[in-house]
C-alpha cells in the first residue's frame, strides 16, 4: 500500500469524525481539528497542493485557538452560543477573504510550481475565514465550508487523490445538514 493511500484513509477517517463532532457542536472537534491537519498536510504537500498544505499549519493553530475560545467562560449570555453572523462582520470577513486570496495566489504563482493556484488559494482563503467563523459558532460558517468543500472535490480529483475528494463530497452533504441543524439551534 502506498503512502498516499494510507494518508488518504487516515485523513478521511479523522475527517469524518471531525465533521460528526462539528455537527454536534462538540468541543472535541478542536482536538481532532489539531491532529487531522498533520496527516492532510503531508498528503497535500506530496501532491503539489501547496497552499492547502501550508493551510494545515493554520488548522493546527486554529484547533488550539478554538479549544481555548470554546472552553473559556462566556462574558455575555449570547457569547459561546450558536448565532448568525452579525451584519457588521460581513464586509470585514469578505475583505479578509479577498486579501488572503490575492496574497496566496501571488505566492503560489511566483514561488511554487502549482498548476492550480487560483482554486488552491481560493479554498485556502475561504477556509481561514470559515475556521474563524466556526470558533465564534456562527451558523453561516457552514455555507462558507460548503463552497470550500465543492472547490476541494474538484481540486482533489484533478490532483489524483480520490478518497480525499470523496471525503469532501461527504463534507458538502454534511455542510448543508450542519447549516440546517445549527440554524435551528440559534440562541440555545
Amino acid at each position: 500500500m502506498d503512502w498516499s493511500l494510507i494518508l488518504q484513509i487516515v485523513g478521511t477517517t479523522l475527517g469524518l469524525f471531525y465533521l460528526w463532532l462539528e455537527y454536534k457542536a462538540n468541543i472535541w472537534v478542536w482536538v481532532i481539528g489539531a491532529i487531522m491537519p498533520m496527516v492532510h498536510g503531508v498528503l497535500y504537500l506530496t501532491n503539489g497542493i501547496y497552499a492547502d498544505a501550508a493551510m494545515q499549519l493554520y488548522y493546527v493553530a486554529a484547533g488550539i485557538y478554538g479549544l481555548v475560545v470554546w472552553k473559556r467562560k462566556p462574558k455575555t449570555k449570547s457569547e459561546g452560543k450558536i448565532q448568525h453572523t452579525p451584519l457588521k462582520w460581513i464586509i470585514p470577513l469578505t475583505a479578509t477573504y479577498a486579501v488572503l486570496h490575492i496574497v496566496l495566489y501571488f505566492l503560489l504563482t511566483e514561488f511554487t510550481d502549482s498548476r492550480v493556484p487560483f482554486f488552491d488559494s481560493m479554498s485556502t482563503a475561504l477556509s481561514i475565514v470559515a475556521m474563524w467563523m466556526l470558533s465564534r459558532k456562527l451558523v453561516e460558517q457552514w455555507l462558507v465550508w460548503l463552497v470550500v468543500d465543492m472547490i476541494s472535490v474538484g481540486l482533489y480529483f484533478y490532483k489524483g487523490i480520490p478518497l480525499t475528494a470523496g471525503l469532501y463530497t461527504i463534507y458538502c452533504i454534511l455542510a448543508v445538514a450542519g447549516y440546517l441543524r445549527w440554524r435551528k439551534q440559534v440562541g440555545h
